[in-house]
């Protein structure tokens, strides 16, 4: 589902309003808990958070003008959905974040490769994302992305 908006500000505002106050919560504590050099941004049509041009100039392999992408969020028919690359890429990344999940929600886990879907916004884990987000400097992220493109 594209995101209802062109900017940052736009998508915010434009969430459902039964999704509006959970989903501006886990905007802010991505933005809070993001490493230096990563910025909220549009990615692909959606709100994500990335790696700019100015650190990444060669973008996104799959459509250069994008920046590079590493984690996002967004409302979906039936879900907060929230992305984040990191633990799809990074085996111990994800272990850690499947092995921390239960700490956090009673729910649960309902997980793809790099995607968290939450059914019940009263149940956002907003403190297991704030550590996660807090996981991947710039650099390693760049570092693993590069090491993926050449195998």
């Amino acid at each position: 589902m594209k995101a209802d908006g062109t900017t940052v500000e736009e998508i915010l505002a434009n969430v459902p309003q039964e999704r509006l106050e959970a989903f501006n919560k886990l905007h802010n504590v991505i933005v809070k808990n993001l490493p230096k050099g990563f910025e909220a941004a549009i990615s692909y049509g959606g709100l994500g958070y990335v790696v700019p041009h100015t650190i990444y100039p060669a973008g996104y392999h799959c459509k250069p003008v994008e920046p590079l992408p590493f984690a996002g969020i967004a409302s979906q028919k039936n879900s907060i959905n929230f992305y984040h690359m990191g633990i799809y890429s990074k085996p111990e990344l994800y272990d850690w974040f499947v092995s921390e999940y239960p700490k956090y929600s009673s729910r649960k886990l309902d997980m793809g490769k790099s995607c968290v879907r939450f059914k019940k916004t009263d149940e956002i884990p907003f403190d297991l994302i704030a550590q996660l987000m807090q996981k991947m400097t710039v650099e390693e992220w760049i570092a693993i992305y590069e090491s993926n493109l050449k195998k």
